[in-house]
């Protein structure tokens, strides 16, 4: 009785960590595109400070893990006080860049990833074919006291509507949207290469779906 009284402990515990560990992976929340967001009449317009805004990125696969930023190219949205109200940011897949590599292997790495590399362009992002994705706001909710900011993805020409964490500050007519690290499957966007998701016998050799995001935008009212 004893025996069965523990083991029925031990799987209780193993299902409360693989409930925790599920619910604490920062998985973007994911939706088919939805309708744009409308802001008020009485909304104010901000321009993104393309200078000080910048994304970060982390991709990785069994042999290590590679870091890097891509820029904003532009983005206007509308909020009263801080709450977002409607909005679109442009970002330039021109300016992948790998932040932990130096020299030769930091440039093949930034190749392959923008699909420059003669017969390799599909494997990831083909900017010269999709130099640009976007993010389309499509509602901002607060969930247990976070705010969580809606909007509809696109890169490849492929929509999803994403949700993700994010902490808005207002400091006169400037104001920060940084986000909370969250987590987006790269094959919903055709961003295909190297996943045990997509491709049979690939060993050890693959290269994770998740990618983690980080936002940090930073914009000047109009």
């Amino acid at each position: 009785m004893k025996r069965l009284f523990l083991n029925a402990l031990v799987i209780a515990g193993l299902g409360l960590a693989f409930t925790s560990c599920k619910n604490n992976n920062n998985e973007a929340e994911m939706a088919e595109a939805k309708d744009t967001a409308t802001a008020q009449a009485d909304a104010s317009e901000f321009k993104v400070d393309t200078a000080t805004s910048v994304i970060e990125w982390q991709g990785e696969k069994p042999t290590g893990t590679h870091t890097g930023t891509i820029k904003v190219a532009e983005g206007t949205f509308k909020a009263n006080d801080s709450v977002i109200e409607s909005g679109t940011f442009v970002i330039d897949m021109n300016s992948i860049e790998v932040t932990d590599l130096d020299g030769d292997k930091k440039a093949d790495l930034e190749a392959h990833l923008k699909g420059t590399v003669e017969g390799k362009e599909g494997d990831f992002f083909n900017v010269t074919k999709y130099p640009q994705a976007t993010f389309e706001v499509t509602g901002i909710t607060e969930e247990e006291g976070q705010q969580m900011l809606q909007g509809n993805l696109t890169i490849k020409e492929e929509t999803k509507n994403i949700a993700f964490p994010v902490n808005i500050t207002k400091d006169g007519e400037n104001i920060q949207i940084t986000s909370e690290e969250f987590t987006i499957d790269r094959t919903k966007w055709n961003v295909n290469y190297g996943s045990k998701s997509v491709f049979d016998g690939l060993g050890d050799k693959f290269i994770n779906d998740e990618i983690e995001l980080k936002i940090n935008l930073k914009a000047k009212k109009a």
